[in-house]
């Protein structure tokens, strides 16, 4: 059981708040020495794996580290460009880690947008009215619950699709961003989160959540 991530998107339909909680082990690591026996191309400001899937490394990996450094787009987090660094036959042997590309900042604002238009689509093609709109999506691999407020906040939570008590969970959110976020002085609905205590108390919740299946009256 997981739950992946969580999204808090205001009535505009911007992203105010994103955490990643857990990150499926989908990710290989291995040692290689020159030449490199993949094919990289760059890709929407990534160094994708072209051609020479083996040892869980497939085809649309992302390199995600090098030696141990994370990677961030077409750089390391020490500045190093990636391709550039891995044609270099004096930086081998080198360990690279490969995994499902990470999603960029802007492409979580854009992801939060869309899922705030289909969620209004939702509500209009209900053919009763006052539809809630869209709480829940679900794939083979994840499932997307939502709840909204009735300031338009929309609380969205990512989870593995047996993972319990998801519903309980959104409210227990909604409790720690009133507790926390809203009684902040200096905070307001449009702005984003940036509060210490929302995000321990956040994980907090998260973990106890994974670990519970579910939430028991009163937690």
């Amino acid at each position: 059981m997981a739950i992946f991530s969580v999204y808090v998107v205001n009535k505009a339909g911007g992203l105010i708040y994103q955490l990643d909680h857990y990150a499926p082990r989908t990710e290989a690591e291995k040692t290689f020495s020159f030449p490199l026996e993949l094919a990289l191309r760059p890709h929407d400001e990534r160094a994708l794996v072209a051609f020479g899937q083996r040892d869980g490394i497939r085809v649309g990996h992302a390199v995600l580290a090098i030696n141990g450094v994370d990677v961030n787009g077409k750089y390391t987090a020490d500045g190093k460009e990636v391709l550039e660094y891995l044609n270099n036959p004096a930086n081998y042997p080198v360990s690279i880690r490969f995994g499902r590309p990470r999603l960029s900042s802007n492409e979580k604002l854009m992801l939060a947008s869309m899922f705030h238009s289909l969620f209004a689509i939702g509500s209009q093609l209900s053919p009763e009215l006052g539809s809630s709109g869209i709480e829940m999506l679900e794939t083979d691999t994840f499932k997307l619950h939502c709840f909204q407020t009735l300031t338009g906040i929309k609380f969205v939570v990512l989870a593995d699709p047996r993972q319990a008590g998801i519903d309980s969970l959104l409210r227990k959110i909604y409790e720690i961003y009133s507790d926390f976020a809203l009684k902040n002085p200096f905070y307001s609905l449009e702005m984003p989160i940036r509060c210490e205590l929302f995000d321990q108390n956040l994980k907090l919740a998260l973990e106890v959540a994974e670990k519970a299946g579910s939430f028991g009256p009163g937690s």
